[in-house]
């Protein structure tokens, strides 16, 4: 008996009967042989762990743009919080602790320079270019299927490439952001939620750091329910959805109204803050003449190819770029604001 089939039994003996073990896998879009060491979930995660497109992300805007402050998140430490988070809450529920992993570390390997500003852009350039559309989950699915290893893609299991595709919730209302009516595993239902509740939670640490908050000015139905501190706050939440969740991955009442007014009271005083909102016309002139420029001088590309291309930037790579061309541009010296 090889070491991955040991953990296959171990598996099998241990987890939840509503987990995915990674013997009962649906299989990858090309067969190849199994390692000798690692499950097939295992393997998934190692090889995001190795792709450029993860190593892309310690300098892809989370929220504040180009953040210079040594304690910002950015789409990396985004990253790596929902995955402690998933984890935590897969272990506790006895789901498949290395499926929840593998998802978590792919969730975000699609998204764009600039955060979701970027990604808005994209989207309308794609539509205009007769394209559906432009979606993070999607691009982070192409990544992984074709766009890494020069084109040939990870091959990832079927389990983490739906996992990575049913992560995104939109812009709605936390409650309704949870809904998940055919889920490819708990596994990424649990992903689904731990990516809000990193979100949520870090999103406000880095506006109190960066001084867009106060602390007195949080709403008093989230510390009082959730906690006065960034870590009281994460741990109610996970403590809460590993007791409520059963046969669905879910938050209790009390909880879920909290996090609703958290949500709120971010979308107010962060996202559509003014000096936020101050850069999203900047971006967009950005993004729009790179994309422009990308067509222009590559005849080989089309809008599908240029997309790739602009949405694997960093931020600071975009700027770069965008700075080569020389485009005069509608604002003074500095082209985005740095935290």
């Amino acid at each position: 008996m090889t070491i991955r089939e040991e953990w296959e039994a171990t598996e099998a003996q241990t987890l939840s009967p509503r987990a995915c073990p990674a013997a009962r896998t649906k299989g990858r879009l090309r067969e190849e042989p199994p390692c000798p060491l690692r499950t097939c979930f295992q393997r998934d995660r190692d090889r995001v762990i190795h792709s450029k497109a993860f190593r892309r992300l310690k300098h892809k805007t989370q929220v504040l743009l180009l953040p210079e402050g040594d304690h910002l998140r950015t789409r990396l430490t985004h990253t790596l919080e929902v995955s402690q988070i998933a984890r935590t809450i897969s272990r506790a529920l006895r789901l498949n602790e290395d499926l929840t992993e593998a998802i978590a570390l792919a969730h975000d390997l699609g998204h764009t320079p600039f955060g979701h500003m970027g990604e808005r852009v994209l989207n309308r350039l794609a539509r205009e270019a007769g394209l559906e559309g432009f979606h993070h989950a999607q691009q982070s699915l192409r990544v992984v299927d074709h766009l890494e290893k020069g084109g040939k893609g990870l091959n990832l299991t079927w389990e983490v490439r739906m996992g990575i595709l049913q992560h995104s919730k939109g812009q709605v209302r936390v409650g309704e952001g949870f809904a998940l009516e055919s889920p490819s595993s708990l596994e990424a239902w649990v992903v689904r939620v731990s990516d809000s509740i990193a979100y949520l939670n870090h999103d406000l640490d880095d506006a109190l750091r960066a001084r867009l908050l106060r602390e007195e000015e949080i709403p008093d139905v989230v510390t009082r329910r959730l906690g006065k501190t960034h870590g009281e706050r994460i741990c109610r939440m996970v403590e809460d959805v590993v007791a409520s969740s059963g046969e669905e991955i879910r938050f209790g009442a009390e909880v879920l109204e909290s996090m609703e007014a958290l949500r709120a009271f971010l979308l107010e005083r962060v996202y559509a803050a003014p000096p936020v909102k101050a850069e999203e016309p900047k971006v967009a002139f950005l993004v729009e003449t790179l994309f422009r420029r990308c067509l222009k001088t590559n005849p080989q590309w089309g809008p599908r190819e240029v997309l790739d291309h602009i949405s694997g930037m960093t931020d600071r790579y975009a700027l770069q770029v965008f700075e080569r061309e020389n485009v005069p541009r509608p604002w003074p010296e500095n082209p985005i604001v740095n935290w």
